[in-house]
């Protein structure tokens, strides 16, 4: 399939039929510091490809391989096919530093604002997505009208996000990552560590996208693995 013959249902087909979702598209401007395609040419079109809920998840248990950092090993494994099928090329949220700006690029592409507790938030997923990668385009692709939602937090009056966590870890003046670290080491961190943070089950948006058991404690053991020796030091 060459661009000419990409549009964007095509390209949210392709990573559907791999678990992931498109979680957003934009045309990029010299300001996002979108890097070019492999060949050199400008992309015209970033399209972020992410998981919600457990979608992913059933998907990579299946194909998943034991080897370092499983989870972004998979990704590229399924989106560098998706992107040379589709021709375009695939960049990933992984593999720096220097780290790609998906955050930034995430909120050109859909409702994504940031939460009271740091994480992107979504009208309609909350806090249960993630980016694992984007599909860049040299194709200028037709895409829907902008999704201007006001961010959920903003009319939220109680805010459970800020007052769930029990070492009052995430506020908005900045994650503390120790307190964080050395409660769910210890059991009494054990229920944020099968369930997922409290502070991200609190929110009332998107509730029905909760991570599945086995998928929390996969990400919250690869979240110790990743900061602990940041932690400690």
């Amino acid at each position: 399939m060459t661009q000419a013959d990409v549009d964007l249902a095509a390209v949210e087909a392709a990573l559907g039929d791999a678990g992931l979702t498109l979680l957003g598209a934009f045309h990029p401007e010299p300001g996002d510091a979108v890097p070019p395609l492999a060949d050199g040419r400008p992309t015209a079109t970033l399209a972020i490809a992410g998981n919600v809920g457990d979608t992913m998840w059933r998907t990579f248990e299946r194909d998943r391989v034991d080897e370092a950092d499983p989870l972004d090993a998979w990704s590229r494994r399924v989106l560098d096919p998706i992107a040379e099928r589709l021709g375009g090329h695939a960049l990933f949220p992984f593999g720096g530093p220097p780290h790609l700006p998906f955050q930034r690029w995430a909120q050109r592409a859909g409702p994504y604002a940031p939460s009271p507790i740091g994480p992107l938030i979504h009208p309609d997923y909350g806090l249960w997505h993630a980016f694992r990668g984007a599909l860049a385009f040299a194709a200028r692709l037709a895409l829907p009208p902008p999704d201007d939602r006001a961010r959920p937090c903003e009319s939220c009056a109680d805010k459970p996000c800020l007052s769930t966590c029990p070492v009052a870890a995430l506020q908005p003046t900045g994650y503390d990552v120790p307190a964080c670290v050395a409660h769910i080491s210890t059991s009494a961190g054990d229920d944020c560590l099968a369930l997922s943070c409290r502070a991200r089950r609190a929110c009332p948006i998107g509730r029905i996208y909760t991570y599945s058991p086995k998928q929390s404690r996969f990400h919250m053991e690869a979240f110790l693995r990743a900061v602990k020796p940041a932690a400690k030091s």
